[in-house]
């Protein structure tokens, strides 16, 4: 089980020091420790309307982000605090805070856009707060929306599509929450009473009309319901009297409004309920350092000059872990490998068993880290290493063969060549006395089990170093005929020649048996890879078919409200992605 992160409050984790964003090493630090998947909620606004009271709600704590309780806005850039998501076990709840927008003491508001920005890209929940009720004045202080095609990248390249890249930001973009602060409007419509939702579906209808008037009316409430996935509303009494709200964070939930009370109540239920964990593309949990990675890899694209991009934030990460995974998977392979081996094995096939089965569960270790691995990249160095690894077994294997096989040798035969040395085969009769207790000695040696693979080799060697010896005590031994001799030479050869010829077998069957591993190991990779690209493949056409029904549902709602051009466009968009949907099928060019 993971362990959970305790933060007693929160801490910077986006700078917004004289116009320019840095990542914060204290924060992202605290990130990197968090292994738990994440639920991301971001809030952003306009300065003093509330958002950290909410935040702090969230938190379960009366402080934490900073209220301030003047014109003065007190939170820059983006705050985080990470506490135990209270509704999901092994989860944690990251808190973002964000700077108020359109900040007068600022004067240069160029950052809100990307705060904006980031807080959408980073978030799987993004809460719009603002006061009062949903006017034109608070939907031109939404323009940000509207700018979010300037300041977002789906794909890092265009392609041949004519579809807009902005497209595709409904495949990743957070679930939309508008808080209203302070709102005293009865929820009603034609009479009759409405939910806060439908009080939002109203307020993003169109208008119709082609005069620069009705666009600016219709692009913020066009860019919501189309890049959003989800939409909710809640709406918020006055927290408190006027002159007590300096003091917020000190009142006493008795002394509160009621209504206010029951509302935050239920917001915070609604949060923890409905928010999502963070995904990529893929349904790729985000973590900690998941989320540490995208927050660094959009911070620099922005402060280079860049536009942040989902799918290149997307592959940097699987970079990182894909990388990460190998070494993982290697590692596995050792445990096991060290586990189970035990050199020199009897025969080279006991030892390709034991690899297969260890480069096949290093294979799954590194299939279920890995993700988006272009052109198996990563799963091919993976193959390499795994590959050193076995010719290091090898090789290994070889040496600890032949070094016991030389020491039993040595053991086994020492006793003959002390007599060899005393001359005690040096008489008549003591060639076939030599060569009978040489056979004896043969035979005690190949009794000796577990040598390895390099045992007839070895003693091979040995027996070939000997001949001299041999053929000396054969020439000058008196008790046999020339004839004799000329025989036993001849026999000698023969049985030279058949060992020599089973060595060459042997060597053929080695060479076969690695060839037939080498198979193996490829089909293993091929199989493993094909399974996870099937596995990916319905994930991202599971995906794209919610995104189509999303954009469906969108242009079914424009043609009923009688805007043809925009319906058209929806219906353009969808069939791109089923386009797209037909033209990425499986693609596997591994090793």
């Amino acid at each position: 089980m993971a362990s959970e992160i305790h933060m007693p409050g929160p801490v910077c984790l986006i700078e917004n020091i004289n116009g320019k964003l840095t990542a914060n090493q204290t924060a992202l630090k605290i990130l990197s420790a968090v292994k738990q998947p994440v639920v991301v909620v971001a809030i952003v606004g306009l300065y003093r309307t509330g958002k950290s009271y909410l935040m702090n709600k969230l938190a379960g704590k009366k402080k934490g982000f900073s209220l301030g309780s003047t014109v003065q806005s007190h939170t820059k850039g983006i705050w985080m605090w990470c506490v135990p998501h209270p509704n999901m076990p092994n989860h944690t709840l990251v808190l973002l805070d964000t700077e108020g927008l359109g900040d007068v003491e600022k004067g240069d508001n160029q950052n809100d856009s990307w705060i904006f920005a980031l807080a959408i890209l980073l978030s799987s929940t993004f809460i719009y707060n603002s006061m009062g009720t949903i006017n034109q004045q608070a939907m031109d202080q939404l323009h940000y929306v509207t700018e979010l095609t300037d300041r977002i990248r789906a794909k890092s390249s265009p392609g041949n599509s004519e579809v807009d890249d902005s497209a595709d930001f409904v495949s990743f973009f957070p679930a939309f929450v508008w808080t209203l602060r302070d709102f005293s409007l009865e929820l009603e419509a034609n009479g009759q009473p409405i939910t806060a939702d439908e009080y939002l579906e109203l307020s993003l209808k169109l208008k119709k009309g082609t005069d620069q008037k009705t666009k600016s009316f219709n692009e913020p409430r066009l860019c919501i319901r189309k890049f959003f996935p989800e939409k909710k509303c809640f709406i918020f009494d006055r927290p408190a009297q006027r002159k007590n709200l300096i003091r917020l964070e000190q009142l006493q939930e008795g002394e509160l409004n009621p209504e206010f009370v029951e509302q935050a109540a239920e917001f915070c239920s609604y949060i923890f309920s409905h928010s999502k964990p963070k995904t990529l593309s893929g349904d790729i949990a985000v973590n900690g350092p998941r989320l540490e990675s995208l927050v660094l890899n959009y911070v620099n694209a922005i402060s280079s000059g860049d536009l942040p991009c989902m799918e290149n934030a997307v592959l940097a990460l699987a970079q990182i872990e894909n990388t990460a995974a190998v070494q993982k998977a290697i590692a596995h392979y050792d445990q096991q490998m060290s586990q189970k081996v035990q050199l020199p094995t009897e025969t080279l096939q006991e030892l390709l068993d034991l690899h297969r089965a260890s480069e096949k569960e290093a294979i799954k270790v590194f299939m279920k880290s890995s993700f988006k691995d272009v052109d198996q990249k990563l799963q091919k160095e993976l193959g390499d290493k795994l590959q050193a690894k076995q010719d290091d077994y090898y090789k290994q294997n070889i040496k600890a063969s032949m070094d016991y096989c030389e020491a039993l040798i040595q053991d086994i035969f020492h006793p003959l060549e002390e007599d060899v040395k005393q001359g005690i085969f040096s008489k008549p009769g003591g060639y076939l006395l030599f060569i009978q207790k040489k056979q004896e000695l043969k035979n005690k040696y190949y009794q000796v089990p577990r040598k390895g693979i390099e045992a007839e080799e070895t003693i091979k060697k040995y027996l070939e170093s000997k001949e001299d010896v041999a053929d000396a005590l054969l020439q000058t031994d008196q008790s046999l005929t020339e004839k004799e001799k000329e025989i036993e030479v001849e026999r000698v050869k023969a049985e030279s020649a058949e060992a020599a010829n089973k060595m060459l077998e042997e060597m053929q069957k080695k060479n076969e048996q690695m060839m037939e591993q080498k198979e193996k190991s490829y089909q293993e990779h091929v199989k493993q890879l094909t399974e996870k690209m099937e596995k990916d493949r319905a994930q991202l056409l599971a995906e794209q078919e919610r995104t189509i029904a999303l954009k469906l549902t969108e242009q079914k709602q424009l043609l009923k409200e009688g805007f043809e051009n925009e319906s058209k466009k929806l219906l353009k968009e969808i069939q791109d992605i089923k386009r797209r949907n037909s033209a990425t099928g499986p693609r596997c060019i591994i090793l």
